[in-house]
């Protein structure tokens, strides 16, 4: 890994992503781009899987080395690690594992998270008879102080994106997390829209789970993620589902091995493992975790971040009405343009927003809009070109329509 004050060549890393130069792609949020060493890595498990039927333990030596790296990535042991399908598979493996006890409660803000980390809670309430304290946030901003004191003795869990989707502001995980642990209460966390764009360091953040997938700032495909669950829960909690890898037989056991009825979980998060994996997702995994360890977390964060503060600024600059304002430190790799609240999930009700996006995408910019708002969403291969365009392209735009 480089150390914090090695020149990074991004412009020879952005060669590396093809979908880079062909569009301005701000849509990371939604999906990151593939490179072009996930596409050969896939290419050759295809040709062998073809050609000879596939070569199974190369297979699985991907998948190893994609938790491993990821591990590395956030501050975490291999061991912590569970291969899941998707960021809601994730959730919904910690919150059915845990032993629900009468009166319990769980805290998050239903406002500012995804569908897939509202109705897990919906399902545990009207299941379990958990609890929901549900607190609102008003300004886009996940309410922290007001989710810490909600905390109690009775509370089991609280849960939170560590960057929302929707406007997309970080949030203080740490402070959250510190308080969860001081009540023994566990602390989950939608990671997907920060790992592999901010640095993230389970440890230092206090958090004892957290569910992420692999097509977004992890730069992979569809249909494989990432469940983390710190030891110390782990080991606690029961898999609402079992299968063979879930189950310890020991060091080098066939994947079909069968004991009696003296068999005993896996330790830590390899007991939420499921059956056979998504073997060319983890091929196509294995290429950007790699770059990103090279680069270290902390330099692909500053380059984003920079990015998102110039973006931020120039639209500004130009009169449209960026989310949260100048940028500061609620701002990540996602910059947000419109008003919170007027649209639908991926529609907006604000005619000068539609317009603006229309303009945009028939100007080969590729972004998306949540819940009423532009959201342009970024990563290691944007540059300063890309930032400039973006706003040069508003500026007509804001010169040319009449809102």
């Amino acid at each position: 890994m480089m150390n914090g004050t090695a020149i990074v060549d991004f412009e020879a890393i952005r060669k590396r992503f093809p979908g880079a130069v062909e569009s301005t792609y701000m849509n990371t949020a939604a999906r990151g781009l593939l490179m072009r060493d996930s596409r050969a890595a896939i290419d050759t498990m295809l040709d062998a899987r073809m050609h000879e039927g596939g070569d199974k333990p190369a297979m699985f030596d991907a998948v190893e080395g994609a938790r491993s790296d990821f591990a590395r990535l956030i501050n975490a042991g291999a061991e912590e690690v569970a291969i899941t399908k998707n960021v809601s598979e994730g959730l919904n493996a910690i919150i059915a594992a845990i032993e629900w006890r009468p009166g319990d409660n769980a805290v998050l803000c239903l406002d500012l998270e995804h569908p897939n980390n509202v109705y897990p809670w919906r399902h545990a309430a009207r299941r379990f008879g958990v609890e929901l304290r549900v607190i609102s946030a008003g300004d886009g901003v996940m309410p922290v102080d007001q989710m810490i004191s909600a905390i109690d003795g009775n509370t089991r869990a609280v849960t939170l994106s560590s960057v929302t989707f929707a406007p997309g502001f970080r949030s203080d995980m740490a402070a959250v997390g510190r308080v969860c642990r001081e009540h023994d209460a566990l602390f989950l966390v939608d990671g997907v829209q920060s790992v592999g764009v901010l640095k993230t360091d389970v440890a230092a953040e206090y958090i004892d789970a957290m569910a992420v997938s692999t097509q977004k700032g992890l730069l992979g495909l569809y249909g494989m993620g990432f469940l983390y669950c710190r030891n110390d829960w782990a080991n606690r909690l029961t898999p609402a589902y079992l299968a063979r890898f879930g189950v310890d037989f020991g060091e080098g056991a066939h994947e079909a091995a069968l004991g009696g009825d003296d068999w005993k979980l896996m330790p830590g998060a390899r007991r939420f493992d499921l059956g056979n994996y998504n073997f060319m997702a983890a091929a196509a995994v294995r290429p950007p975790l790699t770059l990103m360890l090279d680069i270290g977390p902390d330099q692909v964060e500053a380059r984003v971040v920079s990015l998102a503060h110039r973006l931020a600024g120039g639209f500004l600059n130009i009169g449209l009405p960026v989310c949260g304002g100048e940028p500061g430190p609620h701002l990540a790799g996602l910059v947000a343009v419109g008003e919170i609240g007027t649209g639908q999930h991926d529609g907006t009700d604000d005619p000068a927003m539609q317009s603006l996006y229309d303009y945009l995408a028939e100007h080969n910019v590729q972004l998306t809009i949540r819940r009423g708002i532009l959201r342009f969403s970024l990563h290691m291969f944007n540059n300063e070109e890309d930032i400039d365009r973006v706003l040069e392209l508003a500026g007509q735009w804001r010169r040319t329509h009449n809102f």
